[in-house]
């Protein structure tokens, strides 16, 4: 698997650490060995599914695709990838199944 730039540069795990990985596993049918290996994407699968099905029906009935979600929802959602991204980088056991 390639290396991520981010956490040879700095030690650190980025979001996105495990998800090529976690989506290698998914497509050998392992759902707990992908989620070990990165459980935020495991668990926003399904919405990022439903987005990729909608905006594919838009493509097909030529409309401006949209994300169709409230600004809100946005940021929660890079709200709860930053805490992800922090806690899975704190030492200790409780935060133990964030890590790869």
């Amino acid at each position: 698997y390639p290396v991520c730039l981010f956490h040879r540069a700095t030690g650190l795990l980025c979001p996105g650490c495990g998800a090529l990985r976690a989506l290698h596993q998914l497509l050998h049918g392992h759902l707990a060995a992908a989620f070990r290996f990165n459980p935020m994407l495991v668990v926003s699968l399904p919405l990022l599914l439903w987005f990729g099905a909608k905006y594919a029906l838009h493509q097909t009935k030529h409309q401006p695709a949209t994300i169709g979600a409230r600004p809100f929802w946005l940021w929660l959602a890079l709200g709860v990838v930053l805490v992800v991204s922090v806690l899975r980088n704190l030492p200790g056991s409780p935060f133990a199944i964030l890590r790869p």
